[in-house]
């Protein structure tokens, strides 16, 4: 959808600028496979994680020509759908899918309509709202991510045992951190984290939302 945005709204100064928070090895061939023509980073270390309080994927951040954050960190327009896939089909119940359908649809038009009116789009934020809604971090979080990136750096470099005490730091630190979550976490076959402790974790969540509801009229 973002490679969608990017052909439609290139007109408007529009630039998708999209960042993996994952290592080379695993963000690769997802990015080789999807041939963006926008700029695709690479962030091991997180630091535009820490840097814009970005807790999950995918979740945007609305920056306009003169660097003006517009929409602070939030959930990029996706669902908690997967949450109700049958385990063996796959299939989710169809008011499910439709609202995840919606989810994307809501927030792509209102990535749209910021493109073409810019300021004066209804979904431009004014500065002190934007400062309202920014994610604040706090020495917990600092050190979570300190933790983190010695953890990535030791893993990188194949000292496992030694990455796994700041592991462990940076997931008590930071629990609400999906991101430093999944990195330290085991994959599967595709390179996803999502095993056993991954729908441990999304089931302990009971009524709260995985993704949550980003305020935008319409997003369910």
């Amino acid at each position: 959808m973002w490679q969608k945005a990017q052909d439609d709204l290139a007109g408007h100064g529009f630039t998708v600028l999209a960042v993996a928070l994952d290592t080379a090895e695993a963000a690769r061939p997802w990015i080789e496979a999807a041939k963006p023509t926008y700029p695709t980073l690479i962030d091991r270390d997180h630091h535009v994680a820490a840097l814009y309080g970005m807790i999950n994927v995918p979740e945007a951040v609305w920056i306009d020509e003169g660097g003006r954050i517009v929409r602070p960190t939030e959930n990029a327009g996706w669902y908690d759908g997967f949450r109700s896939r049958d385990p063996v089909t796959g299939a989710m119940p169809d008011d499910v899918a439709e609202a995840t359908a919606r989810a994307k649809r809501v927030y792509m038009e209102a990535v749209a309509d910021w493109a073409r009116n810019g300021a004066a789009s209804r979904h431009a934020l004014p500065p002190a709202t934007v400062r309202e809604k920014v994610r604040g971090s706090s020495d917990d979080v600092a050190l979570a991510q300190a933790h983190f990136r010695l953890a990535t750096w030791f893993l990188a470099n194949g000292e496992e045992a030694r990455a796994a005490p700041h592991v462990a730091q940076a997931r008590r630190l930071h629990p609400e951190s999906w991101t430093i979550f999944r990195q330290t976490y085991g994959r599967n076959d595709q390179g996803l984290a999502t095993g056993d402790e991954f729908r441990a974790r999304v089931a302990a969540l009971g009524e709260r939302r995985y993704y949550p509801k980003v305020d935008i009229e319409g997003m369910p």
